[in-house]
């Protein structure tokens, strides 16, 4: 079967949109330009493209409540900069819901909400 030309151009314009959004994506929304695990201050530290910083107590996000020093240095930054991950701890947050303060499911959220009520 032989791609047709109109397949191939819907197949290059969707892509030319998807990069637009992207493009657009990374004006608008958060992203990270590093992030790291500062134990002396047990805070996982963000430094966003726009020159701010957020940080947060790893205790408060789900999956790496209780992590070692160690793991919790093992942070990456996703190649776009939307978001966090940890392999070793199977343990994955989006830049912008943590910004929003959404440091896991409802349940969890809920959890910790009476941890600090």
């Amino acid at each position: 079967m032989v791609n047709s030309g109109g397949e191939e151009t819907r197949f290059k314009t969707a892509i030319a949109k998807a990069r637009e959004a992207a493009d657009i994506a990374n004006v608008v929304e958060p992203r990270a330009e590093s992030a790291y695990y500062d134990p002396s201050r047990d805070r996982v530290i963000i430094n966003l493209k726009s020159g701010a910083t957020f940080s947060f107590p790893p205790a408060l996000a789900q999956g790496l409540a209780g992590a070692s020093p160690e793991d919790l240095a093992e942070v990456e930054v996703t190649p776009s900069g939307d978001g966090l991950h940890w392999e070793k701890l199977d343990a994955d947050f989006s830049v912008p819901a943590l910004l929003a303060g959404v440091f896991g499911t409802a349940a969890w959220m809920a959890q910790i909400k009476m941890k600090v009520s």
